[in-house]
């Protein structure tokens, strides 16, 4: 049981070695950002938040040590605006928009339209008001999963969050490999190469009408890649969310993301965002990306190094608050 005078005595932990990796990453973090990304106020937010979590209680400092991955992930995905790749390699425009065409093409008053172009033509405000809603949770539902295994199995935490890194390295390799207009963008721009241009929340602009908020709009206006739409990582992350949710037994939970699976992935081409293809290639990439971790990364010394990683960080237990089991 965690005592009142356990939790006074955690606070404000200073031990030297842990003041020197919070340190490091703070220099290297600001210094990356100011020189290369360009210094924002979301970065100096980031920098306090993580600074406080790190030194106020030994607790919260785990917390942070726990999500490193995740932490990194979001470091390398806010570094891509950066190193935009239209200037790497050339943005496919048409290319993905007649394979859609070719392979799910819907006929409709005697010409072909892609299932994004058919449903821009038959949206309701229901599928309008869902579609908003699922798309809205590729990030609380991964970070719910999360909170849950730092609670009750930090390695499977550590796991859960690498293979959503590697996920992610994988997604982006291919993003600059192969840069892919989404359909939003052909929608509205056709084959003109305007590329320096900011996200667009396409026709999740709807959602944004409804509840009378430019929630989406926003959102996308800080999109740091626009040319991503392959593969679609918003189609991966929930596929290797369920699927840590699975192995950890947690059925009502893992139901849930499954039904979140299929709302998101609906929602990536009824919004434009994705083509059909897109929805493919992203559930490739988390599948790819967990057969590696799991059968191969996990077998070799990573798997120790994970163990020894949370010896260093790791308070003895906290009490199980959060149980999902049914």
């Amino acid at each position: 049981m965690i005592t009142l005078d356990r939790l006074k005595s955690d606070l404000f932990p200073i031990e030297k070695p842990h003041l020197i990796v919070i340190s490091l990453f703070s220099l290297c973090y600001i210094t990356w950002t100011s020189l290369v990304v360009g210094f924002r106020i979301d970065h100096q937010a980031f920098v306090v938040f993580i600074l406080s979590m790190f030194l106020f209680h030994r607790w919260t400092r785990t917390f942070v040590y726990s999500f490193v991955f995740f932490i990194l992930f979001w470091v390398l995905y806010d570094s891509m605006r950066a190193f935009p790749n239209y200037l790497i390699n050339n943005v496919h425009i048409i290319e993905p928009y007649n394979i859609e065409k070719y392979i799910f093409g819907i006929s409709s008053n005697d010409e072909i339209l892609t299932p994004n172009e058919y449903l821009n033509l038959h949206h309701y405000p229901i599928l309008d008001i869902l579609s908003g809603l699922f798309y809205l949770t590729w990030v609380p539902v991964p970070l719910a999963l999360g909170i849950y295994l730092f609670f009750n199995d930090k390695k499977m935490l550590l796991n859960f969050s690498a293979a959503y890194l590697l996920t992610n390295l994988i997604g982006f390799i291919i993003y600059y490999s192969y840069p892919a207009a989404p359909p939003w963008y052909f929608e509205k721009y056709g084959m003109v190469q305007l590329f320096d241009i900011t996200g667009n929340a396409a026709q999740l602009v709807r959602f944004d009408n409804l509840i009378g908020f430019p929630l989406f709009q926003n959102i996308y206006t800080k999109n740091s890649n626009v040319f991503a739409a392959i593969p679609s990582l918003h189609a991966a992350y929930p596929v290797v969310t369920w699927y840590y949710a699975k192995k950890k037994k947690l059925r009502l939970a893992s139901t849930f993301i499954f039904i979140d699976i299929l709302g998101i992935w609906f929602a990536a081409v009824y919004s434009s965002h994705h083509y059909i293809i897109d929805i493919f290639l992203g559930l490739c990439c988390g599948v790819i990306a967990l057969l590696i971790y799991e059968k191969w990364l996990l077998k070799t010394q990573f798997s120790t190094i994970l163990d020894k990683y949370i010896r260093f960080v790791e308070l003895k237990e906290p009490e199980k608050l959060i149980d999902c089991r049914s």
